[in-house]
């Protein structure tokens, strides 16, 4: 078969990307389309495929700004021909499974969250912006959420990346969808040895051994990084953050001196990061969240606030904690109570080895080869 991969964007390498990874090391021979593509965003194995742009990608300042042409994306994706194809696998947040295929295609949509911007993050987004672009997305909100549910029905088969998503599915496409979570290399994210904790680590002068809590995390407004902030400002607590993102210089601002910003880190790093913290803090709510399991794979407990994707990857003190309002107050509460707690790493370990990628690829090709047996 003559295949197609599908995805919002290629800008940076997060969850999303780890599963179009993942697609593209199942499926090597397959072209792969996007809106924008900045080239040493992503990793190898993605940028060694066939990539193909929107007409976004030549418009002025668009690695920077690429979310301001959000109203111009269904356009784009749609001006893709995918005529040639016999198989169409999108991975989609934004508008990647608006794609137009062949009548005889088949399209398989593996979706992070029916497009968020528009439905349950919308005020995330848009609550705080200026009021020309709030003016502006008061209108296309119903024209972006009409054509979200319509292109819906482009869409042969709905893959879901967690039981939080089937049901946004369902709510907003009256569609069914199977559950296949997404892939975390678990043989690379693995328990520090136990020399490890005996001995400085030099990889970084700036890691300290065990005596900090870290934050990694994109710096997007509904991810939420200024409660971390706003708690570890009060408690004094040392935090490290791994990330960057559209906030940086607010939330720098914002920080005290207990607080390092460690910027974007490459795995073996952030490995090393993971390892030797207190704990991870995840204060937003996530479709799924591959950060957790990350940490979970290092044998690390989460604090993590109570709703969305972590409910379906952190076990109530075994694997971690959860606080229940997105409020500095709260997760200071969480952290107080976190502290008084013992946990096991090897069953924090333990709880998210059915993430693990070998599982992921097996289902995904087990699916796709059912349903490419109507073909």
């Amino acid at each position: 078969m003559k295949i197609a991969l599908v995805h919002d964007w290629l800008t940076g390498m997060r969850g999303g990307e780890k599963v179009l990874e993942a697609l593209c090391e199942i499926f090597p021979e397959a072209d792969l389309y996007t809106l924008v593509y900045i080239p040493g965003s992503v990793s190898p194995i993605i940028e060694k495929r066939k990539i193909f742009t929107s007409f976004i990608q030549f418009l002025p300042d668009v690695e920077r700004r690429y979310r301001y042409y959000l109203p111009l994306m269904p356009k784009a994706i749609e001006k893709f021909n995918l005529a040639e194809y016999d198989l169409v696998i999108s991975s989609s947040h934004c508008v990647a499974k608006g794609v137009k295929t062949s009548p005889r295609s088949l399209h398989i949509c593996y979706s992070h969250t029916p497009m968020r911007y528009v439905w349950e993050m919308y005020d995330e987004y848009f609550g705080n912006a200026k009021i020309h672009i709030k003016a502006v997305m008061k209108v296309l909100r119903k024209y972006l959420q009409k054509w979200d549910i319509e292109s819906s029905k482009r869409v042969n088969y709905f893959i879901a990346n967690s039981e939080n998503v089937r049901k946004r599915i369902q709510n907003h496409y009256h569609r069914d969808a199977e559950v296949i979570y997404p892939p975390v290399d678990t043989d690379f994210f693995t328990q520090a040895k136990a020399c490890d904790y005996k001995e400085e680590i030099t990889l970084n002068s700036q890691l300290s051994t065990m005596n900090y809590y870290l934050v990694v995390s994109a710096f997007a407004p509904y991810k939420k990084v200024n409660l971390a902030i706003e708690a570890f400002n009060i408690l004094g607590y040392p935090l490290k953050i791994i990330g960057s993102g559209q906030e940086e210089k607010k939330l720098k601002k914002l920080a005290k001196n207990n607080i390092e910003f460690l910027g974007w880190l490459a795995n073996d790093e952030l490995r090393k990061y993971y390892q030797n913290c207190k704990a991870l803090i995840f204060p937003t709510e996530e479709d799924f969240g591959i950060v957790p399991v990350e940490a979970q794979a290092c044998g690390k407990p989460v604090i993590a606030f109570g709703k969305g994707g972590a409910l379906e990857t952190v076990i109530e003190e075994e694997t971690g904690i959860f606080f229940s309002e997105q409020t500095a107050e709260s997760l200071i509460k969480a952290i107080k109570q976190f502290e008084t707690l013992k946990f096991d790493r090897n069953k924090i370990r333990e709880n998210v080895l059915r993430f693990d990628h070998k599982i992921f690829k097996k289902k995904i090709q087990s699916f796709i080869a059912e349903k490419c047996k109507f073909l």
